[in-house]
């Protein structure tokens, strides 16, 4: 009797504890799938850049009937006492999207710009998104591009494409690299020779004209064989206006003093005199008056079709050797009491700099133009590493850093790549670069404006080719400008740029697949 009732007992203990682990079983089966169909659920964690702050509510959002409020007091009311700059208060912008509809509160009609660029994204990237608020606002001031057109000539409908990308992607700088030893490419009324001779050559690939040691020939406009084009200033009025409604700010080069073969062809005069009656093909005479009054014609003509604060100079690779030689420039040096050829440069560079500042510009130089001294407004680009752009900030000058080894757009991603050039440049190993350098103090901070891929074309001849090396590295590029740095995730990053690397080839975008990068 007392075994039966123990087996009963027991039994029922077994029961108990069967139903227990049932109701535990369902119970995390319910949490499980409640959970799976959260996760499941669109959310707004797709985005390039990632944005400062976002919540996920509940329900999903219709991506219409948007109310815009421009305010800075409604927006500052959002941002909760989080201090911003002017700079980035104007860019910033609070963003709820709802069951009903999405409402924006901006201060300035740019922060409600890259709002609407947040929501094109959205739309895109997934049909149905979650309900969320979002609070965004950029790390750095300039985030930008470089093309160079010089070697090879793309047009005004890729660089418009190119723009419409950068605006989808929150950047804010198109540094147009025009003139260069392959080609001049900007119309100049008070010089026409320099469209008419330089814009166009024989050889349609940059490596086949190089190789006659800078001697490749150039033919007139209007050659049947002629390879090459340049932007008349209707031409740069039209992508302006472009670029302008995206808050685009289009930065143009002007190369001084070396890269100048293509002026030298137009006009020798230009060049140094050399013992013998040689000429330099390489670089401008900064010995003569004649030079001077060459590029400052030229400047007030790019001034007046380029609306933007900057304007970039060059100021790279100038071999400076013939200067040494150059009657001219000696006597240059002698009436200038300059000790070095790096003097001679810095006395040029400071003298355009005084010019662009009468005429309420700015300069940008590549990282040479710290030597023999930086004129004192002037703006550095960082490309040979990061060095440099340490000691511009450690001299209290604003410094964009575009270093070779991370960002230049030109070296190859994946060693099977098509004509692999330089060192191998991973999506992974553009993402990784990090502005704010070990030893620059946060009262130097201010001084770093920003980030900038370039993409040189010695080796990129093709549009489908160029956008091949822009995309999906500029992702990164403008991730690593917009965003703070505690979002920055490289694993989630590389989901994230698949996603829309799937969605830009259906707009017709050329994009090496970042699954593929290692």
């Amino acid at each position: 009797m007392q075994a039966e009732k123990r087996h009963k007992g027991l039994s029922l203990c077994v029961k108990n504890a069967l139903c227990l682990h049932v109701f535990v079983f369902l119970i995390a089966f319910a949490f499980a799938c409640g959970l799976m169909s959260v996760q499941a659920q669109p959310q707004p964690t797709n985005l390039i850049p990632a944005p400062a702050e976002y919540k996920v509510c509940k329900g999903i959002g219709k991506l219409s009937n948007c109310k815009i409020v421009k305010s800075e007091k409604a927006l500052l009311r959002r941002l909760e006492g989080r201090e911003l700059a002017n700079w980035q208060l104007k860019s910033a912008y609070w963003m709820e999207l709802g069951k009903k509809g999405v409402k924006i509160v901006a201060a300035d009609e740019e922060g409600v710009f890259y709002a609407q660029q947040t929501l094109k994204m959205m739309e895109s990237l997934d049909s149905v998104v979650s309900c969320c608020t979002i609070l965004d606002w950029p790390r750095f001031r300039y985030r930008g591009v470089m093309l160079d057109e010089s070697r090879h000539f793309q047009g005004k409908d890729f660089v418009k494409k190119q723009l419409e990308m950068m605006a989808l992607l929150k950047m804010n700088r198109f540094h147009f690299h025009l003139v260069d030893n392959p080609g001049w490419r900007v119309q100049i009324d008070a010089y026409p020779r320099l469209t008419k001779l330089t814009a166009w050559r024989p050889e349609a690939y940059f490596w086949d004209w190089e190789k006659n040691e800078i001697g490749g020939l150039f033919v007139e406009d209007g050659t049947p064989e002629a390879y090459g084009g340049y932007y008349t200033k209707q031409d740069i009025a039209d992508i302006l206006a472009f670029a302008d409604e995206r808050h685009i700010e289009v930065i143009p080069e002007i190369e001084m003093p070396g890269h100048n073969y293509e002026t030298r062809y137009a006009y020798p005069e230009l060049a140094c005199s050399l013992p013998g009656g040689g000429k330099d093909p390489w670089e401008l005479c900064p010995g003569k008056e004649s030079t001077f009054e060459f590029l400052e014609k030229v400047l007030l003509e790019v001034f007046d079709m380029f609306p933007s604060q900057y304007i970039h100079i060059g100021g790279d690779e100038a071999r400076k050797n013939n200067w040494k030689l150059c009657p001219d420039c000696q006597a240059r040096m002698k009436a200038e009491g300059l000790k070095s050829a790096e003097e001679l440069q810095s006395y040029m560079i400071k003298r355009m700099e005084r010019f662009a500042h009468e005429h309420g510009k700015r300069i940008i130089g590549w990282d040479e133009i710290l030597q023999g001294g930086l004129a004192p407004d002037a703006t550095v680009m960082s490309w040979h590493g990061i060095e440099a752009g340490k000691q511009a900030v450690k001299e209290g000058h604003d410094v964009i850093f575009t270093p070779t080894h991370y960002f230049y757009l030109d070296y190859h991603q994946d060693p099977a790549q098509f004509r692999p050039v330089g060192r191998l440049v991973s999506l992974e190993k553009v993402y990784s670069f990090e502005p704010m350098l070990e030893g620059i103090s946060e009262a130097e901070a201010h001084h770093v404006l920003g980030v900038q891929g370039n993409l040189w074309t010695e080796h990129v001849q093709d549009a489908w080719h160029a956008e091949m090396m822009l995309y999906p590295r500029v992702y990164a590029i403008a991730e690593t400008g917009w965003s703070q740095a505690e979002k920055k995730e490289w694993s989630d990053f590389e989901r994230r740029a698949s996603v829309l690397s799937a969605v830009a080839r259906k707009w017709g975008y050329t994009v090496y697949p970042p699954s593929q990068q290692q």
